[in-house]
C-alpha cells in the first residue's frame, strides 16, 4: 500500500492565487530596487561546503544543510574518522556541497570572481530561496525566499541611508499605511564599546549572541546566560545599564540623539565606541533631514543579529506578533575570506515568506484579477470550436489571458469551471453567432450579457 505524499517540515507549497500574491511582493521589491540603482544577479543553489563554513560564525554553521556526495558517498571516507561518530570530523569527506543559508556568502564569492568585470561600488540584488536547518515554528521556514540588496566597495554611510530608505519606500507600498512596523538600527562598533567598557572584549562574539536574545528571554535570562559564559553579575548589571533606552522624548530621533550622547560619555574612549556613535549620529541625522513616510526608525542599543559578519550598522525590521521580516548590516571584509581583502560592504535582506503571512493575517493583498484566465470561450462542439479557435489567438495576442474549454460538456459543468476559476467573461458562439459575426458575451461579475465584435470584447476586457 503506498503512503501518503508530503513535504518535508519547514517547506510549503503555494496555490495559483498564493503565487499570485508572492509575485505582488517580488515585483514591489524589484520595482523599488531598481528605483535605487541595483541590478539582479543569481547564483546557484548550492555551494562549496567550504565556502560556506565559517563566514557567518558557529550559529551559522550549525544551519547549513549539507549535500551527500554523488554515488557511493562513503567509499572515500576515512574509516577512523567514521569510528569517531564525530559529524565535524567526517562532513568534508562525504559532503563537499551544501545548500546557501543566505544570500550573502554567496554574493561576496560572486564578487571576488568577478572583480575585474564588475562597477565598484555595486549594486546588485537577489531573489532566490535559502535553506536553514533550522528547527520550523512560526514564522520560521527550512526554505524561504530572501530578497537582497548590497551595495559593495564603499565605505560610505549613505549607502545605509539608502538601504533604511529602500525599506521605508517598499513598506509604505505593501502595507498601504494600515500597518505600524518599526525599523530598529544598531552599530556593531556600539556594542563593541559597551562589552569592552567592561572588561570583557575577549567573549566579545558570546556575549553579542546572548544579547540579541533579550526580546526572547528578558533581562533576567540575558543575565542568567551572561553568568553562564561567566561574566558576574556587577558586570551583566553595568552592560544591561548601557544597552537601556533612555527615552525623554517623544521623537524617535530625538530619543536617539539623546541615547547617542549618553553612550558616548561612557564609552566615548574606548577603541570602537565613539566611532559607532558617530556613524550611526550621520544615518539619523540624514533620515531626519530626508524624512520617512511610514517607518518608525529607533535606536537598539540591544539589537545584535547573530551572523558574524557584521562590522558596522545592523538593521532590523518588526511588525507586532511576527519575527524579524528584514534585516542587514555593514560587513567590512566579508571577500577577504576569499581573497579580496579590505572590500566593504553593507546588505539588507527581505524576507518574503514571513512578509507574505503579514500581508495575509492583515487582509493587505490587492484584488488580482489579470493574474488568471479572463475570456472562457464556451465549447458546444467540433464546428464551434474552430470558429472559436482563431478569436482565442486574437485574444492572446493583445495580451488578455484567454481559454477555450477544452472538450464539449454541458453547459452547467463550464460554467462551475469559470466560477471556480474567477474568470470575468464567457463567450458563447453558437451557429447565430457564427453567421452574424458577433458573440454573446456574459460578464460573469454582474450577470449582464451583450453581443459583441471581437474588437468590441477586446476594447471592454482591456478596459477593465
Amino acid at each position: 500500500m503506498s503512503s501518503k505524499p508530503s513535504i518535508p517540515k519547514g517547506t510549503r507549497d503555494f496555490s495559483p492565487i498564493e503565487m499570485a500574491h508572492r509575485n505582488y511582493i517580488f515585483d514591489t521589491i524589484k520595482k523599488v530596487y531598481k528605483k535605487y540603482g541595483f541590478q539582479q544577479i543569481e547564483t546557484p543553489a548550492m555551494e562549496n561546503l567550504s565556502t560556506l563554513v565559517g563566514t557567518g560564525g558557529d550559529e551559522s554553521d550549525k544551519l547549513i544543510f549539507k549535500i551527500l556526495n554523488s554515488g557511493d558517498f562513503l567509499a572515500k571516507a576515512d574509516e577512523k574518522q567514521l569510528e569517531t561518530r564525530n559529524s565535524k570530523l567526517i562532513t568534508p569527506s562525504i559532503a563537499e556541497k551544501a545548500l546557501h543559508y543566505d544570500l550573502t556568502v554567496p554574493f561576496a564569492r560572486y564578487v571576488v570572481q568577478n572583480q575585474n568585470e564588475i562597477t565598484f561600488p555595486f549594486r546588485r540584488f537577489q531573489i532566490q530561496p535559502v535553506w536553514r536547518a533550522d528547527r520550523p515554528q512560526k514564522g520560521r521556514y527550512r526554505e524561504f525566499y530572501q530578497c537582497d540588496a548590497d551595495i559593495i566597495g564603499s565605505d560610505s554611510l549613505l549607502n545605509e541611508v539608502d538601504l533604511i530608505k529602500i525599506i521605508d519606500d517598499i513598506f509604505t507600498e505593501l502595507f498601504q499605511g494600515k500597518l505600524n512596523y518599526t525599523v530598529s538600527v544598531n552599530n556593531r562598533k556600539i556594542l563593541a564599546g559597551i562589552i569592552e567598557s567592561v572588561g570583557e572584549q575577549d567573549k566579545f562574539e558570546q556575549v553579542v549572541v546572548t544579547i540579541d536574545k533579550f526580546d526572547k528571554i528578558g533581562l533576567e535570562g540575558i543575565i542568567k546566560e551572561l553568568n553562564e559564559i561567566g561574566i558576574s553579575k556587577e558586570k551583566s548589571l553595568s552592560l544591561m545599564d548601557l544597552l537601556a533606552v533612555r527615552k525623554g522624548s517623544s521623537d524617535l530621533f530625538e530619543m536617539a540623539f539623546t541615547q547617542l550622547a549618553f553612550l558616548s560619555q561612557k564609552i566615548g574612549n574606548t577603541i570602537n565606541g565613539q566611532k559607532g556613535i558617530d556613524e550611526l549620529a550621520f544615518v539619523f541625522e540624514k533620515l531626519q533631514q530626508l524624512g520617512l513616510k511610514t517607518a518608525n526608525v529607533n535606536f537598539d542599543p540591544t539589537l545584535a543579529r547573530g551572523l558574524g559578519y557584521y562590522t558596522g550598522t545592523i538593521i532590523e525590521v518588526k511588525v507586532e506578533n511576527f519575527p524579524s521580516i528584514c534585516g542587514g548590516g555593514r560587513y567590512d571584509d566579508l571577500t577577504g575570506k576569499f581573497g579580496l581583502k579590505d572590500v566593504s560592504g553593507v546588505g539588507i535582506s527581505f524576507g518574503a515568506d514571513r512578509i507574505y503571512d503579514v500581508l495575509l493575517n492583515n487582509n493587505l493583498y490587492p484584488e488580482f484579477k489579470g493574474d488568471s484566465t479572463q475570456v472562457l470561450f464556451v465549447n458546444f462542439g467540433e464546428k464551434e470550436q474552430n470558429y472559436c479557435l482563431p478569436l482565442l489567438f486574437q485574444l492572446r495576442d493583445t495580451g488578455i489571458n484567454a481559454e477555450i474549454y477544452p472538450e464539449s460538456a454541458k453547459m452547467q459543468k463550464q460554467m462551475k469551471f469559470a466560477n471556480n476559476k474567477n474568470i470575468n467573461y464567457m463567450v458563447m458562439v453558437g451557429s447565430d453567432e457564427m453567421a452574424s459575426g458577433k458573440l454573446t458575451v456574459k460578464n460573469m461579475e454582474t450577470g449582464i450579457q451583450k453581443s459583441l465584435l471581437i474588437d468590441e470584447l477586446i476594447e471592454e476586457v482591456l478596459r477593465g
